[in-house]
């Protein structure tokens, strides 16, 4: 398994600044998605780390070793780092064994150790019987297993990600969210996943770093990274949810008491907040009451499993989103019951 550290990264492009003085540490064996809108600096950040660009400032550490400052730079060949592409980059003319095989035969792996490798590799990606297949005559999630296959093949210790799934329907990106999560744990490869989708990202890895223009904003368990955003910012990027104004009443430890509309609610904080805040309710921690917040339905969308309803709060721009069982009409008057709240930092 293999460290990866960044410390102070800065790509420019011209006038651009597509990276800000980023520093982050991926642990041996972990999985990390870096999420974030485009032009975020996520695709940057792996290009660096892969060896396709060379910082403007800053270093790129894999372990103790210095692979990429501003003056020297360790060629991409050399960094033992497998590249998953969101295009697949496989060759046409050959079959899938053909193309598992290819990182072998340009290290000059001894040809009677290919097949036993090329086999095992495709077994764990669950192609075994695909070995002498077309590449045209795979679907989307087959060939991204192909090429993940031939990362594998190489022993890459580090894998990277760069969109994998944005070219697959809904059900072929579910099913390849379960491969990636198995061949994790098979492989213990440190993995960076780029994405955009913070489905993705809160199901696959186990540490999210969340970006935007260019700087890290937070880098944390997906739990926390949802449950307590660091800011405003990945507040109302990850996950659904309302942010909305308060003012504290007193604290006791880890808990604020705010008043939201002339109701009070019991929140997580960190440190003391004072004065306006803004308080983050997720909808999953909301239920229409005989007791509560006092709103107004706006509309009701039928989701399913639930209906997702909007309701307005006194104030202006006062606006929270509710998983009801039940329709509810417009201009209906109700109660919302709060079971948790996050008072957002800085917010």
């Amino acid at each position: 398994m293999s460290e990866i550290r960044v410390e102070s990264l800065v790509k420019q492009y011209g006038d651009t600044t597509a990276l800000d003085g980023v520093s982050l540490a991926f642990p041996p064996g972990s999985f990390t998605a870096l999420l974030g809108p485009s032009g975020c600096g996520k695709t940057t950040m792996l290009r660096l780390i892969a060896g396709f660009e060379a910082p403007s400032e800053g270093r790129v550490f894999f372990g103790d070793r210095l692979v990429a400052d501003p003056k020297r730079q360790l060629p991409p060949e050399a960094r033992n780092v497998g590249v998953v592409f969101q295009s697949y980059a496989l060759w046409p003319h050959m079959d899938v064994a053909e193309n598992v095989c290819y990182p072998l035969r340009a290290r000059q792996v001894a040809s009677a150790d290919i097949p036993a490798r090329v086999a095992a590799v495709l077994d764990i990606v669950g192609l075994g019987d695909f070995a002498q297949r077309r590449i045209d005559e795979l679907s989307g999630g087959q060939r991204q297993r192909v090429a993940l296959a031939r990362c594998l093949v190489a022993e890459a210790r580090i894998i990277l990600f760069d969109e994998p799934l944005a070219n697959l329907d809904m059900h072929l990106r579910s099913a390849m969210v379960d491969a990636f999560r198995d061949i994790h744990r098979r492989t213990g490869a440190t993995i960076v996943y780029v994405t955009h989708d913070q489905a993705e990202a809160l199901a696959l890895a186990d540490r999210v770093a969340v970006m935007s223009g260019g700087r890290l904003l937070q880098a944390a368990a997906p739990q926390e990274i949802y449950r307590s955003p660091a800011d405003a910012a990945v507040a109302g990027f990850v996950g659904r949810g309302s942010l909305i104004s308060g003012n504290t009443v007193h604290n006791s430890g880890s808990t604020s008491t705010i008043d939201v509309a002339g109701h009070r609610v019991a929140a997580r904080s960190l440190g003391e907040p004072t004065g306006a805040v803004k308080i983050l309710l997720r909808p999953e921690a909301l239920r229409i009451a005989t007791d509560g917040l006092p709103a107004t339905v706006l509309d009701s969308v039928y989701r399913g499993a639930v209906h997702e309803v909007r309701l307005a709060l006194s104030g202006p721009g006062q606006q929270l989103l509710v998983d009801s069982t039940e329709a509810l009409a417009t201009g209906e008057r109700v109660h919302v019951a709060v079971s948790d709240a996050w008072v957002v930092p800085g917010a």
